[in-house]
């Protein structure tokens, strides 16, 4: 039986004041696997996710995420939908601990609105809740300190796991190792693998080996559009990824 998609983008175009970024992209994701978007700088893949995510509408063709009509949504009705993402720079609240970033997640997925008259910290099953994932990325121990003073790697951990608060049925992560060491990039790709089990994930990044360890499949942009996609073994095999991207040195 075959997988359904649970996004797809169809004719997806968009340009920037009659600059061309994306030109009929016709992108499938599956229900339930990791997929990776690479391409070289310019492709076009950040403009792909922020037309997808609601922060761009574009000039033509639609996004559809389950079957529905989503295109056009705002960045908040897609959080509706089930659809959260992480972005290439860190975006964490920064004055906010741990607990408070993780917490904001938690609180919009189930509706609750922040109330200055009401203690949130009594609300036992959000604060257990918050705790509950803050212990599963190994941010418990820091839980109180702000996330603009920890270390790099956990500011990325905690923004991976900001995207996940919401529990969406789709999370996108934006370039989730850059700016990492060796060590750290070791330590995202166990932590994806880890928290992201049983949904499905949508990937742009640039290291190669952290895409080829995590992706089910993977779809090639290149100059806004869809070179090729296929599975790790099919995309490292095509001459013409090779002569587009693959056998480029990244600077």
């Amino acid at each position: 039986m075959q997988t359904m998609n649970i996004l797809e983008t169809k004719g997806l175009y968009h340009d920037f004041k009659g600059l061309k970024v994306l030109f009929d992209v016709n992108l499938e994701v599956r229900k339930g696997e990791r997929h990776a978007v690479i391409g070289p700088n310019g492709a076009g893949k950040t403009t792909l996710f922020n037309v997808i995510t609601g922060a761009y509408v574009p000039s033509k063709g639609k996004v559809l995420f389950r079957g529905e009509d989503v295109t056009g949504s705002s960045p908040e009705q897609m959080v509706r939908h089930g659809i959260g993402r992480s972005f290439q720079i860190t975006s964490t609240f920064s004055k906010l601990t741990a607990f408070q970033n993780i917490r904001i997640g938690i609180l919009s997925k189930r509706g609750v609105r922040f109330n200055m008259f009401q203690n949130v910290d009594k609300i036992e099953d959000i604060t257990r809740e918050t705790n509950e994932l803050l212990r599963r990325i190994n941010l418990y121990d820091v839980r109180d300190v702000p996330a603009g003073t920890l270390a790099y790697g956990q500011q990325r951990s905690l923004e991976i796991s900001m995207a996940l608060a919401t529990d969406p049925d789709l999370v996108m992560l934006d370039e989730p190792s850059a700016g990492m060491s060796k060590e750290e990039t070791h330590y995202a790709v166990e932590l994806i693998r880890k928290i992201t089990k049983g949904k499905t994930v949508v990937i742009i990044e640039h290291d190669m080996d952290v895409v080829f360890s995590l992706a089910d499949r993977i779809t090639v942009l290149h100059q806004g559009t869809i070179l090729a996609s296929g599975s790790p073994s099919e995309i490292r095999e095509n001459q013409a990824v090779k002569d587009a991207y693959l056998g480029e040195t990244e600077e």
